[in-house]
């Protein structure tokens, strides 16, 4: 009983001396954290887009917030730099913290698109779930390109959804599209160019050959692009090359064909 009470004694000055020395460790660093001044600061990147430079988010941090210099690392507001940060059009997301060396480190997510659209001299980007945002200064992504009657209304510089439901349902549908082709080597490479007809078509064109794909609405894509596959397979071989200008494939089981 008395070497039980004893290892017991033993065993509660161990924790309270650990205890003490854990607290002596913590208080010393939160004293000098609470001094350490603002020194630098550092940026990463969580992809290999460009849209986003260092300068950008240095220069929008001092116009909002000085050059921090001077301040206590422990005294910035790091819900506000992040918000500043994401409100760049091309982010998605930011993640601001510091370190006792005096550092303040941001960490940035960047938008990625899956398509462009180009209407006249205005064009913007969507990503994978049909957000729009503006083309950026000093770099392009390369990406399937969309002309013609765009039927979206946006305006320069603007970030978000679509206004107009049936605008953000079609937009879904071409980032829809998008994602298919990025899947398919065979017609990543072959479709070069997509316009959207008066009439509200989407019309795909190929890398080669005389031949104008109407697809009509980016839906179906998987479907749509089956028949494509049997144009290529049974019809194109019993004419001479050139032969069709357009091919229809917009509708279930049929392939409409005209000179």
């Amino acid at each position: 009983m008395i070497r039980t009470g004893l290892k017991y004694l033993l065993a509660i000055a161990f924790l309270a001396v650990f205890s003490a020395m854990l607290w002596t460790v913590y208080s010393f660093a939160r004293n000098s954290r609470h001094e350490t001044t603002f020194q630098d600061i550092d940026i990463q990147y969580r992809d290999d887009y460009r849209f986003v430079s260092d300068k950008d988010i240095t220069d929008a941090l001092r116009r909002s917030f000085g050059t921090f210099s001077g301040l206590r690392i422990d005294s910035l507001d790091l819900a506000s730099i992040e918000r500043l940060v994401d409100n760049h059009s091309a982010v998605l997301k930011s993640e601001a913290w510091t370190t006792g060396d005096g550092i303040l480190h941001i960490s940035i997510t960047q938008r990625q698109p899956v398509m462009r659209f180009q209407k006249g001299d205005r064009g913007f980007y969507i990503d994978d779930r049909g957000f729009i945002f503006p083309l950026q200064k000093g770099h392009s992504a390369h990406v399937p390109v969309v002309d013609g009657n765009i039927p979206v209304r946006v305006w320069d510089g603007y970030k978000g959804m679509a206004r107009n439901p049936k605008e953000q349902e079609w937009l879904e549908g071409m980032a829809g599209l998008a994602a298919y082709l990025a899947g398919s080597r065979t017609w990543e490479q072959s479709i070069v160019q997509m316009t959207v007809d008066d009439n509200g078509d989407l019309t795909l064109i190929p890398r080669t050959g005389r031949e104008r794909f109407i697809f009509g609405a980016p839906r179906d894509a998987e479907a749509k692009f089956a028949r494509i596959a049997d144009y290529y397979k049974y019809v194109k071989p019993s004419k001479e090359e050139g032969w069709y200008r357009t091919v229809n494939v917009k509708y279930n089981g049929q392939i409409v064909c005209r000179k």
